[in-house]
């Protein structure tokens, strides 16, 4: 398993690494993985589970009741309901998305993959993040795994966030820098 402190520093990464052990325990890396998948699209989705996952007005029970009709109706695996159990009763439940980002970080690293987290103006289709993968092997050395996230603010570009390494090849970082030379 990964030993990066960076991880374990955070409370969200604290969530993933005891997850993550579970998983490795029960041989249900994969299984957990695809549950957060699919709870990380549902999340980006649907404005509820957002307000569900970020509302401090809920009760720890309601959000337990409200987060385990969600994992049956997602149909996740128990081990992913437990932990997403016990964030609902520590009221914790907006934590989710940086556990997601640890876990997949730890689960890349036990496969041997450096995980590189996109963002980009527009979604990518499949073809681009194969060729952005290709691209990214080439320039770390290993298998690289890809997570996305769409920030239309950047105007267009990449922004490619690897360990502590970040290649900003954004349309408004080019904006801006062209301004301050302008100005200066």
């Amino acid at each position: 398993m990964e030993n990066s402190s960076g991880i374990r520093a955070s409370l969200a990464g604290r969530y993933a690494t005891a997850l993550f052990a579970l998983a490795e325990e029960n041989k249900a890396i994969d299984k957990v993985e695809a549950s957060l998948g699919t709870l990380s699209q549902v999340l980006a989705e649907s404005e509820d589970l957002r307000a569900l996952t970020t509302s401090p007005v809920l009760s720890r029970d309601a959000a337990g009741k409200a987060i385990a009709a969600t994992a049956k109706s997602l149909k996740l695996d128990t081990l992913t309901t437990n932990v997403l159990g016990v964030l609902a009763a520590n009221r914790r439940l907006n934590q989710i998305p940086a556990m997601i980002r640890a876990f997949s970080t730890l689960a890349s690293g036990h496969r041997g993959e450096i995980t590189a987290e996109v963002t980009s103006a527009h979604p990518l289709d499949d073809k681009q993040i194969d060729a952005l993968k290709a691209q990214l092997k080439k320039r770390v050395g290993s298998d690289v795994s890809v997570s996305t996230a769409v920030d239309p603010s950047i105007l267009g570009g990449l922004v490619v966030k690897i360990g502590s390494q970040m290649i900003d090849n954004s349309i408004k970082t080019r904006l801006n820098t062209l301004s301050q030379a302008m100005k200066g």
